[in-house]
């Protein structure tokens, strides 16, 4: 039987870790026997955190040795997620270069990180956590917009809910659609979810400094409906072009399009979130102009077309 073991980390992130081992749990062959074994290991009682809140005492049944004849390993994050103990990172490793499947669950990827299995690699983790993964760990690729990357012998998965969807992907890895969809069924979770982490994102970035920018960003979010060039902006904000793309560059990290183009896209979430416009209506209204610009825009920004968004957060 194939054995799935999860490291279990000093204060580590339970919700992640309990959804990754209920789709393993629930995964039964056609005959209704278990498709696999689920072990926890760790060193001893550790606290379950909850969004880095203490909730609890959790104790694992099975020793860090139990790791060593494990088909797949999982990876949850603990508090702090960048700073493993050195008996997981250890584990990990061996696991890894016997040849074992190595999957991490959200903020486990700084775990996977630490043990240089990501090195050149495309990785994803929480969305709120990727921008500081991408600075730790330069030489990772992190890809923000995804739910999970998966190089085959290692994976990782975007925030939370995102764990059930890789977990899914590897159940169907292992014993095709049909068990996969079993278990999604009883999980009453879909098998596959439309799109990727991008769509839970708040895409404008924030001023560090608001005294320069913030009267002509309010002034860009008053007029978002009309189409607006640098020159306007820039004639609104009080400065030259030159000035105000500097101005957002060493405030926002961004060029003023882009940020006028995110603010579109936060602006027709909202419309699609919040009311009844028509799709057509929205894109007037958050200045695409037209259904098919916006369409393209919000499919590329947000991994989802603008229907398909409305259907899933209204």
């Amino acid at each position: 039987m194939h054995v799935v073991a999860a490291v279990l980390p000093d204060r580590v992130e339970v919700f992640d870790l309990v959804i990754g081992l209920q789709v393993f749990a629930a995964a039964r062959l056609a005959d209704g026997t278990k498709a696999y074994e689920v072990r926890v290991c760790g060193n001893g009682a550790t606290t379950a955190m909850t969004r880095g809140q203490p909730s609890f005492g959790v104790r694992p049944s099975w020793p860090p040795s139990a790791l060593e004849n494990a088909d797949t390993v999982l990876v949850p994050g603990g508090q702090p997620p960048h700073h493993a103990e050195q008996w997981v990172l250890d584990h990990v490793c061996q696991a890894a270069d016997r040849g074992a499947r190595i999957a991490s669950l959200c903020t486990g990827a700084f775990t996977l990180a630490q043990t240089g299995l990501l090195d050149g690699q495309r990785a994803t983790t929480h969305w709120l956590a990727c921008a500081e993964l991408a600075e730790r760990y330069p030489s990772i690729d992190v890809d923000p917009a995804v739910l999970f990357v998966d190089h085959g012998s290692v994976l990782t998965s975007a925030g939370s809910a995102a764990v059930m969807d890789m977990c899914l992907h590897m159940v169907r890895s292992d014993y095709g659609a049909e068990i996969a969809a079993d278990t999604a069924r009883y999980l009453v979770m879909p098998l596959q979810r439309d799109g990727g982490q991008a769509q839970f994102i708040p895409h404008i970035p924030r001023p560090t400094d608001r005294s320069a920018l913030q009267p002509v960003l309010e002034w860009i979010g008053h007029h978002l409906e009309r189409p607006l060039s640098q020159t306007e902006i820039a004639r609104a904000a009080g400065m030259s072009v030159r000035s105000l793309q500097r101005h957002f560059q060493d405030q926002l990290g961004t060029t003023a399009q882009q940020w006028l183009l995110h603010a579109r896209i936060d602006r027709a979430r909202q419309l699609l979130e919040t009311t009844e416009l028509s799709i057509d209506q929205v894109a007037e209204a958050s200045g695409f102009g037209t259904a098919v610009t916006l369409r393209r825009h919000f499919t590329s920004q947000v991994g989802t077309a603008p229907r398909a968004y409305r259907n899933a957060f209204r």
